[in-house]
């Protein structure tokens, strides 16, 4: 069966839309967006990791605590939790108790996320990415495994037969590990035997196809097996009643963000023309109506080679409270029937 969630970044709102909403009042509609998305019989609701002003998610495991109690069945996950810029051991704990509070709904996304400010925040060199990944990464796994453990790294003081609680109801607690497009990340979590979420955010999702066959093939040769590795989609999306609906309701938003960004890493200005290409049929956006954004997701995962689970990312600061809650409604109750 196919999982079909939704993941936020909690992005403060457009003045455009929201009338000088607080901070605090853009926090309790994300709240009632996982709330009504559990009610809608969404599988997940991930909440990104950010620092930076115009998103609220720093502490999302506080935002998913919050979540827990107001939910039921939905599982809530991290979309990503940048590890490398953090102590597993408090990662874990938090997770953990995550877990207890949830009854047993928690989950992670482990990764670097989409911007490196948490590096320089917490101490860290950017240029030591990789090696601190692989370090936290494996001190993670091991907490995991084991209750008591004794451990040492580069980059965290070493552990002598020190115990980690509290422990989770899940045994093991699900861990996935993000990624975007380079092939080390995807043996690494081939070798590792964790899930994969693949965050395609542009170009043709078909073109992950090989990366993906290099972690099936890197897990298989690790010795995991197949149903072990398990393939997750994080993409850009919107459903609306029709599918020209769709795109006049989202791209505005999707414009202001995306210009924004741009200009802070390189892209290319967003156009309307680039847009429209990117939400093609082979595209990797997800803005339609539910048959048509129901047949595209069929279609990835088909090109992927069978996917397990997809996220609709609705970043998207020009949207209000109503045309998200609707988008939820028809994602919930219209595009997951089709493809499950």
């Amino acid at each position: 069966m196919i999982e079909v969630g939704v993941d936020s970044f909690a992005a403060v709102k457009s003045e455009n839309v929201s009338n000088e909403t607080s901070s605090g009042d853009s926090l309790e509609e994300l709240l009632e967006r996982i709330e009504y998305a559990d009610k809608v019989g969404l599988d997940v609701f991930g909440i990104g990791e950010h620092h930076r002003k115009e998103f609220l998610d720093s502490a999302n495991v506080v935002i998913l605590s919050a979540a827990a109690a107001r939910t039921k069945r939905i599982r809530l996950t991290s979309a990503v939790t940048v590890l490398s810029a953090a102590d597993p051991v408090r990662v874990f704990q938090n997770f953990a108790t995550l877990d207890l509070i949830s009854k047993g709904r928690a989950e992670m996304v482990v990764g670097r996320g989409s911007f490196g400010e948490a590096f320089p925040l917490f101490g860290f060199g950017f240029e030591d990415y990789d090696k601190l990944f692989s370090e936290k990464i494996e001190l993670l796994l091991a907490i995991r495994e084991n209750e008591t453990i004794s451990w040492s790294g580069e980059f965290r003081p070493p552990l002598v037969n020190q115990s980690v609680y509290p422990r989770p109801i899940q045994d093991p607690l699900p861990i996935w590990l993000g990624v975007g497009g380079t092939p080390s990340s995807f043996v690494r979590a081939g070798v590792l035997g964790l899930p994969l979420m693949i965050a395609i955010i542009g170009g043709e999702t078909g073109r992950f196809r090989p990366l993906v066959d290099l972690y099936k093939e890197a897990g298989k040769r690790a010795g995991h097996p197949a149903e072990k590795l398990k393939v997750g989609v994080h993409s850009l999306g919107y459903v609306a009643e029709t599918s020209e609906q769709a795109v006049e309701e989202y791209y505005p938003g999707y414009a202001e963000v995306f210009t924004r960004i741009g200009k802070e890493r390189g892209w290319p200005p967003v156009t309307r023309d680039r847009f429209d290409t990117q939400n093609g049929p082979d595209g990797a956006f997800l803005v339609g109506d539910p048959e048509e954004v129901a047949a595209k997701m069929q279609r990835h995962s088909e090109a992927l080679g069978g996917i397990s689970r997809f996220t609709f990312q609705m970043v998207n600061a020009g949207l209000s409270q109503e045309k998200l809650l609707h988008s939820i409604d028809l994602i919930g109750t219209k595009v997951a029937p089709l493809i499950r």
